[in-house]
């Protein structure tokens, strides 16, 4: 399962974003192909650095006037100093946006004009676009290449590399944080966002591949990712629900926490109980009986 959090990029809502992108393992950073990076882009993206958090990239509205994917990588790059790669490159722009070429398949992908009634179809690349996806194709190669001397080796014998090793070090390379890769779409229409999925699945972290937690004031003490560690959590929000009262949202980083036990708050410096542990769906609230390493609950 994949926790997600919405947070605003808006300046008023700082601290919230601070406090969401203390527990994630991974992030999807929203940009607009028309407005690029903008003033509080560049904060959140300073904020995801100063906690250490693998991101891709998502280009949004490319159907809109002014849409410009490659302008948006450029300042991605030269902005926020990101080795942004994309993954994906578009196939029109504007209203004529109608699909993508998957730089890894190389493999063209068009939308419906009502996606909910058409599934996207793949098909080969386009002959006039052939010429545009072989540039970028070996802009990724060559990017992800530089993250390993024997792949950067086979890269100059055989001028590619297969779809599992592109694959491979790119997840490597984002969880380190040396590649951001970028995909885009229009999200309103559903279109892009079913490659994005797949880029959250194979390139961001799992919660078991971060680094051990490290106590601050003593860094002998430490906690493995492991469901059967010592618990420690970090509360990370309070909120008041008109049906549960006060809700608390904690990620766990190891051990179990099972409804009903009591707990020692580090802070307040006394034992708590658990009265109970609650799912958060986007539309309802699903109790369950215990959290593992790994989970966001309330």
């Amino acid at each position: 399962a994949i926790t997600l959090i919405d947070t605003p990029g808006h300046v008023d809502f700082t601290a919230e974003v601070e406090r969401s992108l203390r527990v994630l393992d991974g992030a999807v950073a929203l940009f607009c192909a028309v407005g690029g990076v903008q003033p509080q882009s560049e904060k959140v993206w300073i904020q995801s650095e100063k906690y250490g958090v693998p991101k891709i990239a998502f280009i949004n509205k490319m159907d809109r006037i002014g849409a410009d994917f490659f302008g948006v990588v450029k300042k991605i790059q030269d902005i926020l100093g990101a080795n942004a790669v994309p993954v994906v490159v578009p196939m029109g722009r504007e209203s004529a946006f109608r699909g993508l070429i998957d730089l890894l398949t190389l493999k063209a992908i068009t939308y419906a004009d009502d996606v909910s009634s058409a599934p996207p179809q793949e098909s080969e690349i386009p002959a006039e676009l052939r010429a545009k996806a072989k540039k970028w194709r070996a802009n990724l190669v060559e990017k992800c290449a530089e993250q390993d001397e024997a792949l950067l080796e086979k890269y100059f014998e055989n001028g590619d590399l297969t779809e599992k090793e592109i694959w491979s070090i790119l997840r490597k390379a984002t969880c380190s944080r040396h590649v951001v890769p970028v995909y885009c779409g229009s999200a309103f229409k559903n279109k892009g966002v079913q490659q994005l999925l797949d880029g959250v699945i194979k390139i961001l972290p799992a919660p078991n591949e971060i680094p051990p937690i490290v106590c601050t004031q003593n860094p002998a003490n430490q906690r493995k990712v492991d469901d059967n560690e010592v618990l420690s959590a970090l509360a990370f929000k309070i909120m008041s629900d008109k049906h549960m009262g006060k809700l608390t949202y904690i990620r766990i980083y190891s051990g179990t926490l099972e409804a009903g036990t009591t707990v020692w708050n580090s802070t307040q410096q006394k034992k708590q109980r658990v009265g109970r542990i609650l799912r958060m769906h986007a539309n309802r609230q699903e109790a369950i009986e215990a959290a593992v390493s790994g989970d966001i609950v309330a």
